[in-house]
């Protein structure tokens, strides 16, 4: 999931290009609609794995946090792993509603505050996991990259 966020956050020229000639009522060539189509069946993806993730999350649980994280901390993880999966639904809803729908203020969310928000969550992932690694020395990065 993190490699299809990925490009699709730093790939966006080709939906970006196909979005602005379609809002304004401009034809797109066969070329553009393929290029955008990328962007949108990896963003599908993303909402399908997303979901499973989540139904994953629900029956399964997850791992418990590390002692020596304090407990404020804790309780920001907490939020930021539930902002990362309403983002793995609702920014790929926003993009079908745009690209789908032609709907503007899904592509606002969608291109706005939505993407920088994921972008915040995702500098604060790997901040944390960092933090963990090398000033707790705690197994969360090992857990991450290795399902253990």
């Amino acid at each position: 999931m993190a490699a299809l966020i990925l490009f699709n956050l730093l790939f966006t020229d080709a939906m970006e290009t196909a979005g602005r000639l379609m809002f304004r009522g401009q034809a797109l060539t066969p070329e553009q609609v393929s290029a955008a189509n990328i962007h949108a069946y990896v963003g599908i993806s993303v909402l399908v794995l997303g979901l499973i993730r989540l139904c994953l999350r629900l029956v399964q649980g997850v791992p418990p946090e590390p002692r020596q994280e304090p407990p404020f901390l804790r309780a920001v993880v907490k939020i930021s792993h539930w902002a990362f999966y309403a983002l793995f639904v609702a920014m790929p809803l926003a993009g079908i509603g745009a690209w789908y729908f032609g709907n503007k203020t899904a592509a606002f969310a969608h291109t706005g505050p939505l993407k920088i928000l994921m972008w915040a969550l995702i500098v604060a992932h790997i901040g944390g996991a960092l933090v963990h690694q090398f000033y707790w020395k705690t197994d969360v990065l090992k857990r991450m990259t290795s399902g253990r």
